[in-house]
């Protein structure tokens, strides 16, 4: 079993910044990749972000140049740094913890508010 902690989320204005934190504890060493994902009111839940134990990331579309994630294998923890935040970037955001054999581990969701 794998559990996951998040934090970070909160309200802020269009333009403004947050970071995302998810803390990794229990059998880590199944994990080959983590993630952010994001769930909007009547959409589909959505990649937002993931990186791989060797370092490769890769972005939905509507977030790159804006989002960045980073993980620390040391601290098992990933985080996701949330620049020009837009209206459309409101959600809830899920840490995912992915492994080669059998389902994913989800966090409990944080949720980001981007408003005036």
């Amino acid at each position: 079993q794998v559990q996951l902690v998040e934090s970070g989320g909160g309200l802020v204005q269009p333009g403004g910044s947050l970071r995302l934190s998810c803390a990794a504890s229990g059998s880590i060493s199944s994990i080959y990749a983590m993630g952010w994902y994001r769930q909007a009111p009547g959409k589909q839940r959505e990649l937002v972000a993931r990186i791989t134990n060797g370092g490769g990331t890769n972005y939905v579309d509507s977030v790159k140049g804006r989002f960045t994630i980073s993980r620390d294998n040391a601290k098992n923890t990933v985080a996701l740094q949330m620049n020009s935040l837009k209206p459309e970037d409101t959600a809830v955001y899920y840490c995912n913890a992915a492994r080669l054999v059998g389902a994913a581990y989800w966090g409990q969701g944080t949720q980001v508010t981007v408003s005036s």
